[in-house]
This record gives structure tokens, C-alpha cells and sequence, in this order.
């Protein structure tokens, strides 16, 4: 598998990258150490349930899905009053420093053989830069993929008192013939008191294998809070991350997808509290239908040092046909007796007693069906504090319902 992709991807290519973007030294060999450390790398883990592995990553012929040279994309940045938001080159050239010390921070550049390959050839870059007491809202990052392959990669880092909203779109802009692969790193670095919503929603096309990990360190009293819609690709390997590190910290983890087809959603959230007075509240809700898959893997993890610590977490997914399939696995690690900590997970299908209530009132099954869909993700939706996003997605979901 290391070798397909070693076959058509070199340190040349890796440099020229580099190069064209302007890049310091120290950084083209952080690239360079991803590279050379693929063939000792294993795929990212994937979430198992007693005699079933649910995603194959190793299956994916990366041979022919990525091209590193040929990336084509097309990049909408919106910044608000006080905040940079900056393409790569131009943010090396004005925050070079501050990149410095904080790029594979967060996530580990060799944390795995798909998070080193997004290092290596990540060509697409953005850095969200919010100065101390700065409040910003309406960020927008908005990327087009018109290539083969495309490797994107984003950092954020908020100062001490400050605040911001971003909301991150992934999409198809040219449709290509064949396959395609999108992967995405996101690094958060919430400074003491500040407050990090980064909302992102997916809607590349059927044709696409999607890898994105996201991962926000939060020091004393900052919030991230993480807002993820999975609607388009065929493929999404998806973890979500906060690393609770300050004492008072929070971070929120909310989630929407809508697979159908034979789409297959593999999506993971996962909470560190390591300090005091921490707490976390995961939320995902998801709606199959046709021959979709999903299997989802929350973990709320708390350290022997995180005394008066708050966890909860819920994850409800909903069958439309008896052709899809889904597992939920939900896990608390407490390592702490001062905790207050609960998780569930339900999968079922529409219930019939409301679809009878609803029918034999006049309304026929689809729309029916439709509307008890809708309501299903509303307890979602009222956690997105995102005007834009939650319309967004409230839209992308009618879209499937009436396809």
C-alpha cells in the first residue's frame, strides 16, 4: 500500500511544493520526515466492533488518486475587522514565527500514513490569526476542488482574550471523470480566554474519498467548540479532537451527516480533559439511507488530573431502508473519581407509530418521512450557533430528501 503511493510520489515533487509556496527551510524538511516516515506508517486506525473492521482505508488505490503536482483548487477567503486570515505563502511572509511555533503542534505531522501524506504534499493553505481581545465573527473559508487530489491545510490560532467563528465549506467545483481524494488538516490553538467555533461542512461529490482530522488545544478558560456536517463523498474518514489543557476549558462537538446510496461514513469525536473544572459535550446525529454505512466512535477521556470534570455525550442515528447499516460505539475512560460523566448511542429506523399518527391524518408516507427526517436533526441544528451553517445544512438535507 506504502509503495503505490511511494511509486508516484518522490522528495522532488515533495521540494517543489515547498518551493513554489516559499517556504523556510525547517519546514520543507518537516515535510521531507513525513515523507521518508510513509513506509513505516500504518493507516489511521479505523473503529472496530466485535468481528468487523467497518472502514478499509487500505483498499483505496492511491496510485492512481493522487497526483501531487497537478492541484488545482479554487480558494474564497472572508476575513472580519482585526483577524488575517491568510493563503500560505503570504501568511509565511507575515507570520512566519508564529507558524513556526505552532504548525504540528496540534496534530502530529507523522501521527499516522494519511495525516504524513497530507504533510508532505499539502499544497492548499490557510492561517486565521486573532490578536489578543480581538472578537470576530463571520469568517469564511471556502474551497473548491477542481483536481484529482487535493491537500488542504489550516491553522488557527486565537490570543488571550480573543474570539472568532469560522465556517470552513469543502466542495467539488469541476467535475472530473474518475475518483477522486480530498484530505484536510485543521490545527486549533485556543490562547487563555479565548473562544474558537470552527464550523465545517462537507459536500464534495459522490465521487470523492474524504480524510479530514481536526484537533484543538484549549488552554486555561478557552473554548473550542467544533461544528461538522458530512453530506457529500463517497468515502469520509473524519476524527474531531479537543485536548482540554487549561483549567475551566470547554469544547463542544457537534455533528450532522446524511448518507445515501452506498456513501460510508466512518466518523470519530474524541475529548481529552487533562485539567480542572473541564467539560465537553459531544452531540452527533445522522440519517441513513439506500445502502449507506455509518459507524461512529465517541471517546471521552479523563485524566487522573482533571478533577470536577463534566463529559457527556449522545449519538443517534436513524435507518431510512433496510439496505443500510450502522454501529455506534460510545466510551468514557475515567481516570478520576471527581467526574460527572454519561454517554448513549441509539440506531433505529423511523418510528411507526408517528408515521401512522401522520399518514392517517391526511398526509401521504413520503412527506411524511420527510418531515420526521427533519425533525430528527433539529435537536442538531439548535446546537449551531452558526446562522449561515445551520441554514446551509438544514438546505443540504431537504436537497437529499426530495432526490
Amino acid at each position: 500500500m506504502s509503495t503505490q503511493v511511494r511509486a508516484t510520489v518522490t522528495a522532488d515533487q515533495v521540494e517543489q511544493i515547498s518551493a513554489e509556496l516559499g517556504e523556510p527551510e525547517w519546514l520543507t524538511e518537516t515535510r521531507l520526515e513525513a515523507f521518508e516516515a510513509l513506509a513505516d506508517l500504518d493507516m489511521p486506525s479505523v473503529i472496530r466492533t466485535p468481528g468487523r473492521d467497518w472502514t478499509n482505508l487500505d483498499a483505496l488505490d492511491y496510485e492512481s488518486l493522487v497526483d501531487p503536482l497537478a492541484f488545482e483548487e479554487e480558494k474564497d477567503r472572508i476575513e472580519a475587522e482585526g483577524v488575517d486570515v491568510l493563503p500560505w505563502a503570504e501568511a509565511l511572509e507575515e507570520h512566519g514565527d508564529l507558524i513556526e511555533e505552532h504548525f504540528g503542534s496540534v496534530v502530529d505531522p507523522q501521527r499516522d500514513y494519511l495525516t504524513a501524506l497530507s504533510t508532505a504534499l499539502f499544497s492548499a493553505g490557510t492561517v486565521v490569526y486573532v490578536p489578543e481581545g480581538v472578537a470576530a465573527e463571520d469568517v469564511k473559508i471556502r474551497t473548491r476542488m477542481n483536481s484529482r487530489s487535493l491537500f488542504n491545510y489550516t491553522l488557527v490560532v486565537t490570543e488571550e482574550s480573543a474570539s472568532v467563528t469560522i465556517l470552513e465549506r469543502q466542495e467539488t467545483g469541476e467535475e472530473l471523470p474518475g475518483e477522486q481524494y480530498y484530505s484536510g488538516v485543521v490545527e486549533v490553538v485556543a490562547g487563555e480566554n479565548s473562544h474558537v467555533q470552527y464550523g465545517s461542512l462537507q459536500n464534495l461529490s459522490e465521487e470523492t474519498y474524504n480524510y479530514s482530522v481536526k484537533r484543538g488545544h484549549a488552554g486555561t478558560y478557552a473554548t473550542v467548540d467544533w461544528i461538522e456536517g458530512n453530506i457529500g463523498s463517497r468515502l469520509t474518514k473524519t476524527n474531531v479532537e479537543t485536548r482540554l489543557l487549561g483549567d475551566g476549558s470547554e469544547s463542544q462537538i457537534v455533528g450532522a451527516f446524511f448518507g445515501h446510496e452506498d456513501q460510508h461514513l466512518d466518523i470519530a469525536s474524541r475529548v481529552w480533559h487533562e485539567a480542572e473544572h473541564t467539560t465537553a459535550d459531544l452531540v452527533t446525529r445522522g440519517v441513513l439511507d439506500d445502502e449507506a454505512r455509518s459507524v461512529y466512535e465517541g471517546v471521552q477521556d479523563v485524566g487522573t488530573d482533571a478533577w470536577d470534570t463534566n463529559s457527556y455525550q449522545r449519538e443517534n442515528t436513524l435507518m431510512l431502508s433496510d439496505d443500510s447499516e450502522a454501529d455506534a460505539s460510545p466510551k468514557l475512560i475515567i481516570n478520576n473519581h471527581d467526574t460527572e460523566a454519561s454517554h448513549s448511542a441509539t440506531v433505529g429506523q423511523v418510528d411507526q407509530e408517528d408515521l401512522f399518527y401522520m399518514t392517517s391524518r391526511g398526509v401521504d408516507e413520503e412527506s411524511a418521512t420527510n418531515m420526521l427526517v427533519e425533525g430528527f436533526f433539529v435537536p442538531v441544528l439548535e446546537e449551531v450557533a452558526v446562522d449561515e451553517l445551520r441554514e446551509d445544512l438544514d438546505e443540504l438535507v431537504l436537497d437529499r430528501l426530495s432526490s
